[in-house]
């Protein structure tokens, strides 16, 4: 993360954060930088489809798609860009429970560059049976996307 930090800086960037399953763990990730407050706006943590909505997610695609989608992912992502007039957000949604042959262990994770208007998605399988495990896999890909998308 330190990485991405230092990234943003150069490019006078800013970043904010919607997460649900991981409860703010990207947030933490990025705040555990020496000198993020330059660049980091906000953190949400919506972990209910109400909030969700109050942040400016669309509920039509949660009622209609499912709150565990790319979809979802894609409206947390560019709303708490304007919400927070950031130039990047990431919008992190899914289960992190795992029981082996179920569908239950998938995560959306999708980041939006408001200056590109384009979206970078992921479909994440999650194998670890610990959430902690799980959400280190997932901030983890994030880190590497943030990475791409900062170094073109």
């Amino acid at each position: 993360m330190e990485d991405v930090i230092e990234l943003l800086k150069e490019q006078n960037k800013t970043i904010s954060t919607m997460e649900s399953c991981t409860g703010g763990y990207l947030a933490n990730t990025i705040t555990n930088v020496e000198g993020s407050s330059k660049v980091f706006k906000f953190g949400a943590v919506a972990y209910s489809n109400e909030f969700k909505i109050k942040m400016g997610v669309n509920p039509n695609i949660i009622n209609d798609i499912s709150v565990y989608s790319i979809d979802t992912a894609c409206e947390m992502s560019k709303a708490i860009t304007k919400f927070t007039n950031s130039s990047i957000g990431v919008g992190i949604t899914g289960e992190l429970s795992f029981i082996q042959g179920q569908e239950n262990n998938y995560v959306y994770v999708s980041i939006y560059d408001k200056e590109k208007d384009t979206f970078i998605n992921k479909k994440l399988v999650l194998t670890n049976k610990s959430r902690p495990e799980n959400k280190e896999v997932i901030i983890k890909e994030i880190i590497k996307e943030l990475k791409n998308i900062l170094e073109k």
